[in-house]
C-alpha cells in the first residue's frame, strides 16, 4: 500500500505543478526558451506537456522523459493538439536509454531542480546530444539576494517534501558549466510579473552547448 507521502508525490504534486506553472508569465518564458529547437528533441521532465504549444516548426519529433504517469495523462490533450510526434521514452533523466549523439536539441524546464543526482542527469543529456547540439533550459533557483537566499535555505527542506524533491538553492548555469557545457544567452532574475523577493521565482533561462 502506498504511503500518504507517496500518494501526495505521485498523484497530487503533478497536478499542483501543472496549475502553478501554466500561467501567462511562465508561458512567456517557455515560448522564449523553445526558440531555436530543431530536429530530434529530447525533453527531460515533460510533465503535463506545457511546452508543446511552443515547439518551433523546425522540431521533427520529441522524446519525452517523464517519471509521472499522472503527469503523462494530464499531457494527453496537449499532445493531441500538436502536430509534432511525441513519444514517451523514459522515466529517469539520470539514466537515459538512448544512443550517444542521437538528438539535435534538448529541452529542460523546471526539472533540474527536482532530479536527485543533477550532475549525472546533465552528463546524460550531454552524452545523447550530437556535436553542435543545444540544451535549452528554464529553471528556478538560487537568488543572488542574500535575504532571499536565507529564506530559500530555510524553506528548502519543506519544499523538497511537498514538491516532489524540488530544490530552491541550485544554480543551474554553474552546474552546467561544471558538467561539460558552455552556457550562452543567459538571462536571470525574477520571472517578470512575479514577486521579486519570492524564494520561488528567481529564474535562469539560456542555451548551453557542449564544451
Amino acid at each position: 500500500m502506498m504511503s500518504a507521502m507517496g500518494v501526495w508525490t505521485e498523484r497530487v504534486v503533478p497536478r499542483l505543478t501543472d496549475l502553478s506553472l501554466r500561467g501567462h508569465q511562465v508561458g512567456a518564458e517557455r515560448e522564449i526558451v523553445c526558440r531555436g529547437l530543431s530536429g530530434r528533441v529530447l525533453e527531460l521532465g515533460f510533465g503535463s506537456g506545457l511546452n508543446t504549444r511552443f515547439y518551433p516548426a523546425a522540431v521533427e519529433s520529441v522524446a519525452a522523459v517523464e517519471p509521472s504517469d499522472v503527469g503523462w495523462r494530464l499531457s494527453g490533450r496537449r499532445r493531441d493538439r500538436t502536430s509534432v510526434p511525441i513519444e514517451r521514452r523514459g522515466l529517469d533523466g539520470q539514466r537515459l536509454d538512448e544512443p550517444n549523439a542521437s538528438y539535435d536539441s534538448a529541452l529542460v524546464t523546471f526539472t533540474f531542480c527536482t532530479i536527485p543526482d543533477v550532475p549525472l542527469a546533465m552528463r546524460e543529456v550531454r552524452r545523447v546530444l550530437r556535436s553542435g547540439g543545444t540544451l535549452h533550459f528554464l529553471e528556478h533557483g538560487l537568488s543572488p539576494d542574500r535575504s532571499v537566499q536565507k529564506w530559500q535555505r530555510r524553506l528548502e527542506p519543506i519544499q523538497q517534501r511537498v514538491a516532489g524533491g524540488c530544490h530552491l538553492t541550485r544554480h543551474t548555469p554553474a552546474l552546467l558549466e561544471q558538467n561539460g557545457f558552455t552556457v550562452h544567452d543567459l538571462v536571470e532574475g525574477p520571472i517578470p510579473g512575479m514577486p521579486a523577493g519570492s524564494p520561488l521565482t528567481y529564474r535562469f533561462r539560456g542555451v548551453a552547448t557542449i564544451g
